[in-house]
C-alpha cells in the first residue's frame, strides 16, 4: 500500500504521515519498539518523522538534525542491540554516548522540542549493589563494575544502557532540556519488524525449548510492547513527568508461565521442572512501578495478551 501524501523529507529521514497534528520524531524506527511506537503515535493523531539505520547513524549524530527539525517531541529509542557481543564494549559506549549527545544537542538547537523521552532499560536499575531490602525503584542504578565482573549474557548491553541513561539525564540538564527516561523490563507481544526481536524470543524460550534462556524467565517480568509505547506517549504528554520511570506490567515464575502457555496453547509441550532445577535464575522481579502508575497510567495487557500477540505474529511470519 503506498504511503500517504507528505511533505518532501530530507534524505536522512522518513516522514510516516502528515496530518494537522504536531510533529514528533522517533529514532530507531525500524526496531521492535521503534516501529510499534510509530504505529501508536500515528493512531493517536501525531505526525511522525522516524530515522532508520540506513541513513542516520549514531556515529554521525548530525544526520539526525533534519528529522528533529520542527518537532515538538523526540522519542530516542535507537540503541545497538548486540547480545552476541560482536562489538567491543568501549566502542559501543563511545558510539552511543556521542550519538546521544548529538541528538540532544539537535533537540536543544531546534527551539521547538518541548520534551525528550529516552528509552532506557530496567537493566539500568536492576543490578544495584546499594539498593536496600525493598523493591527496586527509579532511585536504583546498576553497578557497572559489578556487571563487568560477572561477564554475563548481555553484560555489555546492560553496562551501555546504564551509562547512556546517566549521560542522557546529565547532558539534558546541561542543555536545559526537559527529558524523562522509561525503563521497560523484557518487552514482548506482536511485532511489525520482519525478524523476531530478541526479547520476544527470550520470553518464548519455553516454547522454543531454548534452555540457555530459562534463567531469564524463572523469576522475571514482562510488559506488552503496546503498553511500553503508550507509557512513552503518556509521559510525553503528562506535564509533571520528571526523571526515570520503571515500566513493568507482570511479574511471574517459570512455573506460572508454563501453566499459562499449557492452558492457552496445549500444542506446545512444556519442559519438565527437572530441566531448570540446576539453573540459577537471573532475577528480573521485585520492582516498584508506583511512580508511573501515580501519573494515571494503566497497563492494558497481561501475559495472555502478550503471548497471544507474539505467537500469532510468529506464525504469520513463518517463525514458529
Amino acid at each position: 500500500m503506498p504511503p500517504p501524501p507528505c511533505r518532501t523529507p530530507p534524505p536522512s529521514l522518513h516522514s510516516a504521515a502528515v496530518t494537522d497534528a504536531q510533529w514528533v520524531c522517533v529514532t530507531g524506527g525500524t526496531g521492535f519498539l521503534g516501529s510499534w511506537m510509530v504505529k501508536r503515535l500515528l493512531e493517536d493523531g501525531y505526525s511522525v518523522n522516524t530515522t532508520t539505520r540506513i541513513d542516520p547513524d549514531l556515529d554521525k549524530p548530525e544526520t539526525f538534525a533534519a528529522a528533529i527539525e520542527g518537532c515538538i517531541g523526540v522519542f530516542h529509542m535507537a540503541h545497538p542491540l548486540d547480545f552476541a557481543e560482536k562489538e567491543e564494549e568501549d566502542v559501543k559506549i563511545k558510539r552511543v554516548t556521542i550519538g546521544l549527545q548529538g541528538i540532544l544537542r539537535a533537540c536543544a538547537e531546534s527551539k521547538t522540542v518541548r520534551r525528550v523521552v529516552y528509552t532506557s532499560s530496567i537493566s539500568a536499575a536492576t543490578f544495584s549493589t546499594t539498593a536496600g531490602p525493598g523493591l527496586i525503584d527509579e532511585n536504583c542504578w546498576t553497578d557497572v563494575d559489578f556487571i563487568r565482573s560477572l561477564k554475563a549474557f548481555a553484560g555489555p548491553y546492560i553496562v551501555t544502557k546504564t551509562l547512556a541513561d546517566k549521560a542522557a539525564i546529565d547532558f539534558a540538564e546541561k542543555l536545559g532540556l526537559d527529558l524523562v527516561s522509561v525503563l521497560p523490563t523484557w518487552v514482548t507481544g506482536p511485532f511489525i519488524c520482519p525478524h523476531m526481536p530478541d526479547s520476544v524470543y527470550v520470553s518464548m524460550a519455553l516454547i522454543f525449548g531454548d534452555k540457555a534462556h530459562y534463567q531469564h524467565v524463572m523469576d522475571s517480568s514482562l510488559v506488552h510492547v503496546d503498553d511500553v509505547a503508550r507509557a512513552h506517549i503518556h509521559l510525553f504528554e503528562y506535564p509533571e513527568a520528571k526523571g526515570r520511570y520503571l515500566c513493568v506490567a507482570v511479574e511471574f515464575t517459570i512455573e506460572e508461565l508454563c501453566d499459562l502457555i499449557s492452558s492457552r496453547y496445549p500444542e506446545y509441550q512444556m519442559p519438565s521442572p527437572d530441566s531448570w532445577k540446576d539453573i540459577t535464575p537471573v532475577k528480573f522481579s521485585g520492582y516498584s512501578t508506583k511512580k508511573l502508575e501515580e501519573t494515571g497510567f494503566k497497563y492494558e495487557n497481561g501475559l495472555a495478551e502478550m503471548f497471544d500477540g507474539a505467537i500469532k505474529c510468529c506464525k504469520e511470519k513463518g517463525l514458529l
